[in-house]
């Protein structure tokens, strides 16, 4: 599995859309401070493939996918495996109750050729090629078939997370094997063993199966074939015998079934001409049917009358004039009444509204008249008031002066202003114009009051008139209307003969309808009499309809009474000379049917001595017999094929159980697993013995004893000690040499089809000196120049970082995460 591409949004630290664009990556460092997010890239390629993280504690951890306070997480991986190349995709959800859920997962097999960078001009899922899985339990089987390794595996051997780094190296010897196992694929033996012993008991169940069977096939010897051959013999001749007795027996059956019917026959004829009965009540129903022709003579001719009165009533009214008319008219005569009697009142207000405009108009003038004499004497007044004020200027000067005010001649301050004196012209001048003015504002406000007065009763005045008008073009137009009209009396008297004529013309119309309702009536009887008559035919000429095998007589068709009696009466005679012929073919059925039955006690008798019992169908009886015998030998024969099929199929599923009891005993109790773990540990210490040398500057080599992981310290004098006892930085070479080389050999050793093409290591390089991390640098080098893989590191140690041409810096801010490529 090569990563490609990796896209994340609301993913942990990646709130914002984040791409890793891992393509042309043969030998990348993952970069950054820590808790800026490094890890997290790696984290996210693990949930795209296989749904969870190693540091999240399993899937119930899906909650840590999430950003803080994000509802949605999206993450998608575009990876090549075995020279495919895939698209997977996961996406997570917070529903309203704080639940996470998956809410899509899948996996899609991308087209050759495929241009990654489409991806950024949003494409629909439907375009990214063909879906392999569609929902978390599909990518389960669909991930592990495209990579090849389950996520124990993968975690284990292509990204190798932080903090788990060294837990092959310390594990005890069990969980080792156990991981061994995993990684190995070998439970596939255990697998084996199991179905060898499943595939043993099946084999055993069929053998029992097929020895109860062949114990019910013992009756499949030569002699029950040579019996079964005689019974076929034995079932053709009865089949012969049969064969000559069956004309002769159908051949009675034949006579008897003539003579049965000619007797049946003839009952039926004599019960048909025994059933002729004339209905009840023939002779009423003519008589109804007159009577009801007679009824609707009479109220036809009431009809007449009635019709003949109203129409007679309909002249009178026409001829009397048009009541509308008369009414219009008597109703003018009483509009004029009333019309003139209130022109008399309206004229004499008219007259009232005249008399009271003029009244107003000439106090309007006395009014108008008053305001400009008093206009008069306020300009007198103020005449008056300028001279006196030319006269005494000092009194005119104080009355502008104010307390405390500067005067306007001297400029001092005066402090208090004298008061005018008693006998000042100025005083008498002013005191004449407020007067004046006083008298010309009363004056003015009469004028003004008299004036709405007065425009009062002049609307007043003018609606009187408007009225006045009104009713006299009313009264003229009325007027017109009655002249040459007859009086109101004559008028009452014309209506009144009207009303008269309308009530005898209604009381003729409910007689009309009355005797129509009664027309009606009488027709209905003698609809219903005429139909009762129809009934009788009907029924008459459906029984004569049913003689006429037998030639009735011809009928009256003017009298049913008369044509009932008539065929009634021929049925009688015709039922007594039958009758006198029945019992001859009484006899003729009886012979018939003792010659049937003596032809059947001899088919009996044949049956009988072959041993079977006769049916009514003799000829199907002996063809079953002989199909039986037949069809018997023939199962003997195939029951005597089928006995030696399942002899030799006993001696194969005998073979089959013996075979998978043998595996299935080989593979008991693990041995052969313990053998292969054996082998497998050996070459992988080797592998990692001469990594570890060249980390350690040819110091340790790595060897393993009954499980336990020892080092050789070669500048020691080769002492052996346990792994435990390295520090951190040798532990951390002896963990990455075992990495290394459990990477290099699973492809060898796994029994199942991993694409190994790719490496990323999580750890922490700053725990190694300078020359150990030179060491581990240049390793990691040869490793990625060899072409055959993608290596990633991911570190914090600068002097490691400068060495990989290709770095994604990752930073964080008080948001997001961000991953920028630097380098090549």
């Amino acid at each position: 599995m090569r990563p490609m591409r990796l896209d994340m949004a609301g993913f942990t630290v990646f709130r914002d859309e984040t791409t890793v664009d891992f393509t042309d990556a043969d030998f990348f460092a993952l970069v950054g401070p820590t808790g800026s997010g490094k890890s997290t890239v790696l984290d996210a390629i693990c949930f795209a493939l296989y749904g969870t993280v190693p540091r999240w504690g399993g899937t119930r951890g899906l909650g840590n996918a999430l950003a803080p306070s994000a509802t949605e997480a999206r993450v998608r991986l575009v990876f090549e495996s075995a020279g495919d190349r895939y698209v997977a995709t996961r996406v997570v959800r917070r529903d309203g109750r704080g639940n996470v859920k998956t809410a899509n997962a899948g996996l899609q097999l991308m087209p050759a050729g495929f241009d990654v960078t489409k991806l950024d001009t949003g494409l629909s899922p439907e375009d990214l090629g063909e879906v392999v899985a569609g929902t978390p339990a599909e990518m389960d089987r669909a991930v592990l078939e495209a990579v090849g390794l389950p996520y124990e595996q993968f975690t284990s051997c292509v990204v190798l997370p932080q903090g788990q780094f060294a837990d092959f190296l310390h594990a005890r010897p069990a969980t080792r094997q156990q991981i061994l196992v995993n990684l190995l694929g070998l439970g596939v033996y255990e697998e084996v063993q199991r179905r060898a012993t499943e595939r043993a008991g099946r084999a055993e169940a069929r053998l029992e199966a097929v020895d109860r069977v062949l114990g019910g096939l013992a009756d499949v010897d030569d002699a029950a074939l040579t019996g079964a051959r005689e019974q076929i013999g034995r079932a053709h001749e009865l089949a012969g015998a049969v064969a000559a007795a069956v004309p002769e027996r159908d051949a009675a059956r034949a006579a008897a079934r003539d003579a049965h019917a000619a007797l049946a026959a003839l009952d039926a004829e004599l019960a048909v001409l025994d059933g002729v009965r004339a209905p009840g009540g023939v002779a009423e129903v003519a008589r109804a049917v007159a009577d009801a022709r007679a009824g609707v003579g009479e109220a036809a001719g009431a009809v007449a009358l009635a019709e003949e009165r109203e129409e007679k009533l309909r002249g009178e009214l026409a001829g009397a004039g048009d009541e509308s008319a008369l009414r219009l008219l008597l109703k003018a005569h009483a509009d004029r009444d009333r019309l003139a009697g209130q022109a008399g009142s309206v004229a004499t207000a008219v007259t009232a509204a005249q008399a009271e405009h003029d009244a107003a108009v000439a106090a309007l003038e006395e009014a108008r008249a008053a305001a400009q004499r008093a206009e008069a004497e306020l300009e007198a007044a103020f005449r008056a008031h300028e001279e006196a004020k030319a006269t005494d200027q000092a009194v005119a000067l104080r009355a502008h002066l104010v307390d405390g005010a500067a005067c306007p001649v001297c400029e001092q301050v005066v402090a208090r202003v004298p008061a005018v004196p008693a006998g000042s012209a100025v005083a008498r001048a002013t005191a004449a114009g407020k007067a004046a003015r006083a008298a010309a504002q009363a004056a003015q406000r009469v004028v003004q009051e008299r004036d709405a007065a007065a425009r009062d009763v002049e609307r007043v005045l003018l609606r009187a008139r408007a009225e006045h008008d009104q009713l006299r073009d009313r009264l003229a137009e009325l007027d017109d209307q009655l002249a040459g009209a007859a009086a109101p009396a004559a008028l009452r008297h014309d209506l009144a003969e009207h009303a008269r004529l309308r009530r005898a013309l209604d009381d003729a119309a409910g007689a009309v309808r009355a005797g129509r309702d009664a027309a009606r009536r009488a027709r209905g009887a003698l609809d219903a009499a005429e139909e009762r008559l129809r009934g009788a035919w009907r029924d008459f000429d459906a029984t004569r309809d049913g003689l006429a095998r037998f030639g009735p007589p011809a009928a009256d068709r003017d009298d049913v009474a008369a044509a009932w009696a008539t065929l009634t009466g021929w049925a009688g005679g015709e039922a007594a000379r039958r009758r006198a012929d029945r019992p001859g073919l009484a006899e003729a059925v009886a012979g018939a049917e003792a010659a049937v039955a003596a032809v059947q006690d001899r088919i009996a008798e044949i049956f009988a001595a072959a041993g079977l019992a006769a049916t009514d169908d003799p000829v199907r009886a002996a063809t079953v017999a002989v199909e039986r015998a037949e069809a018997a030998h023939r199962r003997l024969v195939e029951r005597r094929e089928q006995a030696a099929e399942l002899r030799e199929q006993r001696a194969g599923h005998e073979r089959q159980a013996r075979v998978a009891r043998a595996l299935a005993g080989h593979l008991r109790a693990n041995n052969f697993e313990r053998w292969l773990l054996a082998e497998a540990l050996d070459l992988l210490v080797d592998g990692a013995s001469g990594i570890l040398r060249e980390l350690s500057g040819g110091q340790y080599d790595l060897v393993h004893d009954k499980g336990e992981f020892f080092v050789v310290d070669h500048h020691d004098a080769g002492l052996r000690r346990g792994v435990r006892t390295l520090s951190g930085g040798e532990t951390f070479q002896a963990s990455l040499a075992l990495a290394l080389a459990l990477s290099e050999q699973l492809a060898g050793l796994s029994t199942t089809a991993a694409s190994l093409e790719s490496i990323v290591l999580d750890e922490g390089f700053g725990t190694l000196d300078a020359a150990t991390l030179d060491t581990v640098a240049a390793t990691l080098e040869s490793l990625a120049a060899r072409g055959d893989r993608m290596v990633g590191v991911v570190t914090h140690v600068p002097a490691l970082a400068e060495r990989i041409p290709v770095r994604f810096e990752v930073r964080k801010d008080a948001r997001t995460a961000r991953v920028e490529r630097t380098g090549l």
